[in-house]
């Protein structure tokens, strides 16, 4: 099972926040700095890949498929793109093992939007997680989007997460949702499972996004977790004595969501402001989170 956004050759449920962009392309009216918002894991990367796949393939083999919302594999930029080689294409994202995107990316990408790309097709650049570009690398970022080459296109995933007003206003926002419905119909399509027989009805009503769904069967089995039988507050036990958020970033910004959704749905308004304090702390400033787990798991779940 893999839901990484640029492998998922179907789109599920965004087929007309799609057409509506490539409707803009195809009249020239499309923007060149777009931020795609809504909830983490809704499927806005998958559906930027699938633009700029249907942008790039024109006029090559195996194109994309407008009607059925599909990514042929055979296709020259679909494998470019892929296998990181495109120059058409640069990926910003936040790199694993580290908690930020950081100027020194901005700069490489500075470096090779200078370089020719060797054809005259659009250029994209995709930078995913917004929230997580520091002060410095968005400072960087706004120069070269303030002022752009009219065939460089900037897209921005943003996940609902606090950014400065600065970027926001200078790109036009494309809001996306899904219904709770449509993300367990969708939810069910990826993983080939029926989600309400994997995980538990609490924890199914609290989260929203096929992405969400994902991460936590990923999580579950990579920890031995049975979803079935454990309600939120378990399952946060559980993670926190698996000493799971020593694993790898990608636990740990998990772990954070799920205490903060805890927080959130318990009204627990006053531990919630002091805890996501202490997190963005140690995202800010590269601090040790272990504290915040034995402090949450005393306070808060032993409480």
């Amino acid at each position: 099972m893999n839901l990484t956004p640029n492998t998922q050759l179907k789109l599920y449920g965004l087929d007309n926040y799609l057409l509506e962009l490539i409707k803009l392309f195809e009249k020239n009216n499309l923007p060149n700095k777009i931020i795609l918002s809504g909830d983490k894991g809704s499927g806005k990367a998958t559906m930027a890949y699938h633009l700029i796949n249907h942008v790039l393939s024109y006029g090559e083999e195996f194109s994309y498929d407008k009607k059925k919302f599909t990514i042929n594999d055979k296709n020259k930029s679909f494998k470019l793109i892929l296998n990181k080689s495109s120059p058409n294409f640069t990926l910003i994202d936040i790199s694993e093992n580290k908690r930020n995107i950081d100027i020194n990316q901005i700069r490489t990408l500075i470096t090779n939007l200078n370089k020719s790309s060797f054809n005259d097709k659009p250029r994209f650049v995709l930078i995913d997680n917004i929230e997580y570009l520091n002060v410095n690398a968005i400072n960087a970022l706004l120069k070269i989007i303030e002022e752009p080459n009219p065939n460089i296109y900037f897209i921005l995933i943003h996940n609902n997460k606090k950014i400065l007003s600065t970027l926001l206003s200078r790109c036009l926002n494309f809001k996306i949702s899904l219904s709770h419905e449509d993300s367990i119909n969708i939810s069910n399509f990826i993983t080939n499972k029926n989600i309400i027989n994997e995980i538990n009805y609490e924890l199914i009503n609290y989260y929203f996004t096929p992405g969400n769904f994902y991460d936590l069967i990923k999580i579950s089995n990579d920890f031995e977790i049975n979803l079935k039988s454990n309600n939120l507050k378990d399952f946060l036990k559980l993670l926190i004595n698996k000493n799971s958020y020593k694993k790898t970033i990608f636990v740990n910004n998990l772990l954070y969501s799920y205490i903060e959704l805890y927080l959130t749905v318990n009204k627990l308004y006053n531990l919630y402001s002091y805890f996501v304090r202490k997190i963005n702390e140690c995202k800010k400033y590269n601090l040790d989170d272990e504290s915040i787990y034995l402090e949450f798991k005393t306070k808060v779940l032993n409480g």
